[in-house]
């Protein structure tokens, strides 16, 4: 055996992915909505807060105006950051592993896919955030919640659906070549 000073080569015949904003822009554009929101109705907002409601509307429960503020903001945050975490790992993981060019599956789209997805709950708290504003600043409620998660549910079942049924029948042709 002869020991080479030389550097391996490394070989790959996949391509090589990096972060992209593009991955988690949904999750960052509703963060940054959240906080607008929060920064316009915070002095509009009595000090204490009705958060939860009865089946009529009128208010059931109440929080001081900087921890209403904390509670919708922090998970909005942490899914921000655990989107961003995910993606950009499963972007350094691809390196890892070579994805044959005749997959059918583009890598970039499933990263994609699985980064903006996490908007939907998001979508969900942003807008018990809006109505929680809303009905403390002017009385109105806008939708009940669970009529508006139940779209949004329905919703992100379709572009499931539709990024399911675009990527079988591309399964499909390259397993039968």
């Amino acid at each position: 055996m002869s020991k080479s000073k030389e550097p391996m080569e490394k070989t790959t015949t996949g391509s090589t992915f990096s972060f992209h904003w593009g991955y988690i822009i949904l999750p960052v554009v509703i963060f940054l909505l959240s906080v607008i929101l929060t920064a316009f109705f915070y002095h509009r907002l009595p000090v204490e807060v009705a958060y939860r409601f009865q089946a009529d509307g009128s208010p059931d429960k109440w929080l001081s105006r900087s921890a209403i503020v904390l509670w919708m903001l922090i998970p909005q945050l942490i899914l921000t950051l655990l989107t961003g975490a995910i993606t950009w790992g499963m972007a350094k993981l691809s390196d890892r592993f070579i994805q044959p060019e005749s997959a059918g599956i583009k890598l970039e789209r499933i990263i994609l896919l699985m980064g903006n997805i996490i908007a939907l709950p998001q979508i969900i708290v942003f807008f018990a955030m809006l109505d929680i504003f809303s009905y403390n600043s002017y009385q109105i409620h806008l939708l009940p919640l669970w009529v508006f998660a139940l779209i949004v549910m329905a919703v992100g079942g379709i572009i499931l659906g539709i990024f399911f049924l675009q990527t079988i029948p591309r399964i499909r042709k390259v397993s039968k070549e």
